[in-house]
């Protein structure tokens, strides 16, 4: 019988769920603590994390449990998997991986994870390539090449009105150094070496946005790219943003507008929006 690989990944991945149901793969929540509230974040509603983000309460996330990741991956050994690949948010934002490798130590089919060293959108396009490759019929050593060769090769650009959430959640890596900027400045940040780092600092929202897109269409060049546009909370921007990626990359393959993770949201804070560019291949 040949091998049926199962594919596994975190909600940081904001994949949406017709995506991961389209492509059977498996979604661990990561875990949002809201005062007191203690859940998995798909549990919480996104309008009144975005609420208490700016009345400034405590808002503070975990990995998934273990014990999560267990029942998941007995789950897809149940419905047939004769091995797992499992690709997560980066080890050095989360300790999810850590979570995910404690659980795979117990299960009877050989389970790979995967620190991704990124997140978001840049992690839901590797989840899917391997997807595609697992229900191509590849082995595991091909499934994770496809996910690997996603993870190296996307780029996240990111805008946030403020630094302050980042800073809140001890998440802002070397972009520490932009903070104490001048309030109409606004960063820009990337994903580099499994962190957020800082990319640029551009007057004002509109020529920080137009800057990410020209960034994104630049990266785009030359080649066919899966492109998404994250936001956390709806705002005047994205679908504007969409159309603009649209009419200057040609050679796009697939893009999409998606809602970014509620613990992602939670660390850029309302208004973030991102576009990830990854090549197709």
């Amino acid at each position: 019988m040949p091998a049926r690989i199962a594919v596994i990944t975190d909600s940081s991945s904001c994949l949406p769920d017709l995506v991961a149901s389209r492509w059977a793969i498996g979604v661990v929540q990561i875990q949002l603590n809201l005062g007191g509230h203690f859940d998995a974040e798909n549990r919480f509603d996104r309008g009144d994390v975005i609420d208490a983000l700016r009345a400034g309460q405590v808002l503070t996330t975990s990995p998934p449990d273990p014990g999560a990741f267990f029942w998941t991956y007995q789950e897809a050994a149940a419905s047939g998997a004769t091995a797992i690949v499992s690709i997560h948010i980066s080890g050095r934002m989360s300790d999810t991986v850590r979570a995910a490798r404690e659980a795979a130590q117990q299960v009877r089919i050989p389970v790979h994870v995967l620190d991704s060293r990124t997140t978001g959108m840049s992690l839901g396009f590797a989840a899917v390539s391997a997807a595609r490759a697992a229900a191509a019929g590849a082995d595991a050593a091909r499934v994770i090449e496809a996910a690997e060769r996603r993870c190296f090769t996307s780029t996240e650009f990111i805008y946030v009105d403020t630094l302050e959430y980042l800073r809140r959640g001890g998440r802002i890596g070397t972009a520490q150094a932009m903070l104490g900027t001048a309030f109409s400045i606004k960063p820009l940040l990337t994903v580099k070496d499994g962190e957020v780092a800082p990319l640029a600092r551009v007057p004002g929202t509109r020529r920080a946005l137009a800057k990410m897109v020209d960034l994104a269409v630049k990266k785009s060049g030359g080649f066919r790219a899966d492109i998404a546009v994250t936001r956390f909370g709806a705002s005047d921007h994205e679908l504007e943003i969409g159309r603009q990626i649209e009419r200057r990359v040609p050679a796009m393959a697939e893009s999409m507008v998606v809602e970014a993770s509620t613990v992602i949201g939670a660390h850029l804070g309302p208004g973030a929006l991102g576009i990830t560019v990854s090549p197709v291949y």
